[in-house]
Formats: C-alpha cells, sequence, structure tokens
C-alpha cells in the first residue's frame, strides 16, 4: 500500500467520525503530512453543525509546518463563500505544496473550481485516490446537491423464509442484539430516521441511539402521517423536546391533531399529496432536502419500503436476515414487488456482507455506473 493511500484512508476514517453531524455540510477529513518523513503534522475533520471545515482545522493544527507540505483531503475543497471563508483560501495561505483530493465536489458552487484555483495557486493537485470509498462517504452529500434529496438508507429484518413480522397480532423477534448495536450506529451515523404511520402506531418506537456514549447522535426523527394519527401519547411525541421530532402530513390532516402534537414539542409540516390523497414521497425527501438533511436512514415497514422503491428514492438497502423461521404459518413478506425487482435488476448492485451474530446482513447500492 502507498503513503498516499495510507493517508487518505486516515482521512476518510476522521471524516466517517462525524457522518449524522454535520449537515447540511458534507462531513471532510483532512490530514496534513511532511513530505519525505510521513511524518503527520495536523489532522482535522469537519465540525458539529457543519463548520469549521476540516481542512482549515488540520492547517491550524499543523500550523507553519504546513508550508511545503501535502493535504489529504476526502472531498475536494470548497472554492466559494458561506458562514466561512474559502478553504481554497485557506490551504494557499497556509503554503501547502501538494493536495490530494479523493473525488471532485458536484455542487455547482465548487465542481472541479476549488481544484483549478490551487492549481492556478502554484499546488500540486492529484485527484481520484480511493474515489470509490469517498463516494460512499459523501453519497448524502452528492445525493442531496445533484437530486435534491437526502440519501436514503433503507433497513428490513426478515426471517430466514423471508418474512418481517407474523401472520397474528404478537410481535416478531427477528435479529439479535448484535444486529440491534449495528442499527444504532446507522442511526448515529443518519441525519433523520424515516417512518410511516403505522409503524409509529403498531410499534410506538423512541428511534434513539442508545449505544454507550452516543446517545447525543439521536438523529430526526420523522414520521409520514397522512392524516395525523400520531398519538399524542406515544413516545415520539412525549419525548419530542428531549429529541426533535418531525411530523410530514398533508392538507387534509385535522387541524386540532396539529395542534395536539405542536404543544409537545413535535414539529409538523405539510407536503403534496400524490394521486392516491397520500403523502407525495419525492416531495417529502425534496422537503428533506431543502431543509438541509443529507442521510436519512428509513425503518418503516414493508409497504413504506415498497413505495420508496417504486418511487426510486433508494440508495442502499440493508437486508439483515435472522435465524428465526416461520414455516407454513407464514406471515406477511418483508420484501414487496417493487423492492424485490429493484434488488434483481441493474439498479443496485451488492456492496458489503456481514455476519452479526446468528444473523446475516447484506447491503446492496445503487449501481451508478
Amino acid at each position: 500500500m502507498s503513503d498516499d493511500t495510507h493517508f487518505m484512508r486516515l482521512a476518510l476514517a476522521l471524516g466517517r467520525r462525524g457522518l449524522g453531524t454535520t449537515w447540511p455540510n458534507p462531513s471532510v477529513g483532512a490530514v496534513v503530512v511532511e513530505p519525505g518523513t510521513g511524518r503527520i503534522l495536523g489532522t482535522g475533520a469537519t465540525a458539529p453543525g457543519g463548520r469549521p471545515h476540516g481542512e482549515p482545522l488540520a492547517l491550524a493544527a499543523a500550523g507553519d509546518a504546513a508550508r511545503g507540505a501535502t493535504l489529504y483531503v476526502t472531498l475536494e475543497p470548497c472554492s466559494h463563500y458561506g458562514r466561512t471563508p474559502p478553504c481554497t483560501d485557506a490551504i494557499l495561505a497556509s503554503g501547502i505544496a501538494r493536495v490530494v483530493s479523493a473525488i471532485e465536489d458536484p455542487d455547482p458552487r465548487v465542481a472541479g473550481r476549488g481544484h483549478a484555483l490551487l492549481r492556478t495557486g502554484g499546488v500540486t493537485v492529484e485527484t481520484g485516490l480511493l474515489r470509490d470509498a469517498a463516494a460512499r462517504d459523501h453519497v448524502g452529500h452528492i445525493t442531496r446537491v445533484t437530486r435534491g434529496r437526502p440519501a436514503l438508507h433503507l433497513k428490513l429484518a426478515r426471517t430466514r423464509d423471508g418474512f418481517c413480522a407474523a401472520a397474528g397480532p404478537e410481535r416478531l423477534r427477528i435479529t439479535g442484539p448484535v444486529a440491534d448495536g449495528a442499527v444504532h450506529l446507522w442511526r448515529a451515523h443518519a441525519d433523520g430516521i424515516l417512518i410511516g404511520i403505522g409503524t409509529a402506531r403498531a410499534d410506538d418506537p423512541s428511534l434513539t441511539v442508545r449505544l454507550p456514549g452516543l446517545a447525543a447522535r439521536s438523529p430526526l426523527r420523522i414520521v409520514l402521517d397522512t392524516h395525523l394519527r400520531l398519538s399524542p401519547a406515544s413516545v415520539l411525541a412525549r419525548t419530542a423536546r428531549d429529541t426533535p421530532t418531525l411530523v410530514l402530513t398533508t392538507r387534509s390532516a385535522p387541524a386540532h391533531a396539529k395542534r395536539a402534537l405542536e404543544a409537545l414539542g413535535v414539529e409538523v409540516a405539510t407536503v403534496p399529496a400524490d394521486a392516491t390523497g397520500g403523502i407525495d414521497l419525492t416531495a417529502a425527501l425534496a422537503h428533506l432536502g431543502e431543509r438541509g438533511l443529507t442521510r436519512l436512514c428509513s425503518e418503516g415497514g414493508p409497504r413504506l419500503a415498497d413505495a420508496l422503491a417504486r418511487a426510486d428514492l433508494i440508495e442502499a438497502c440493508t437486508l439483515v436476515t435472522g435465524p428465526v423461521e416461520l414455516g407454513a404459518a407464514g406471515g406477511l413478506p418483508a420484501l414487496g414487488p417493487f423492492l424485490a425487482e429493484a434488488l434483481a435488476g441493474d439498479r443496485f448492485r451488492e456492496a458489503e456482507r456481514l455476519r452479526l451474530g446468528p444473523d446475516a446482513a447484506v447491503t446492496y447500492e445503487r449501481n451508478r455506473t
């Protein structure tokens, strides 16, 4: 493995730590390295809330030693003024001699301009190292600036014979504690968790991160609720002042239900309805994109999952299969027809297989080639 690859992997690891905390900005990792010796002079990653960016933090850590050094960065440095000056200005002022950048930023305010400004300023710029890994880490930012919506990671649990629930009213425990821990880590790396009102009413979930030390990483909780049937007595409503909760509804929702939820601290927003009168999922995700969300974890049931597949709104899908079987009794199938067709076709590719204790997880990612 080359030194460049080693340091870019470090930059990617630094950036991943901030996933779920930096929206609407991407979580960018940066490493400043002394040429020849390979000594790390400074590291940085985008701070919670999205600023400062990773590059100026790494440069500040390196100080005067950055002059003549190499900067490894997971995304093209920004070249536009926002609430902070462009990262390209900080890089040029630091005296960095070489920048190794994983991918170009598709944001039209940057889109190659950052690399061009650095080259014009006399900096050697090399791009494309670990491009695929960087694109995966920055999929939320990329999806938001190119498609106007957050990247949605769908999670579904199923029995060995393909069911997500038993035929009767009893709750079915499918996965074990290792898989549950993985789900909480996915939550911690998301900007929001999405469910439908059916799941909210059936399970009365809390949708928080319950890993030691990561409770503060609980993301925005989002419920799709056409007629505002979420009960004020639900866990989501009762804890809305502790963990932000957003309900997306339509104009058909009763005003008294809206007032009751808002009195508890729940935010209620109206989005367009589709032809059937239900929430238009494309419009709902566009609304979330406008709010700045970049990474969305969907933990709803098979009906919502199939609707998301039908609308082509899924960027990644993880199927967690437990060891239990329902057998002849059967139950509710985990995969609806649209999701099954999407995963079996060329829209997605298998990206990862994991053993999570007795459970098996397979992740499919949108095929962008």
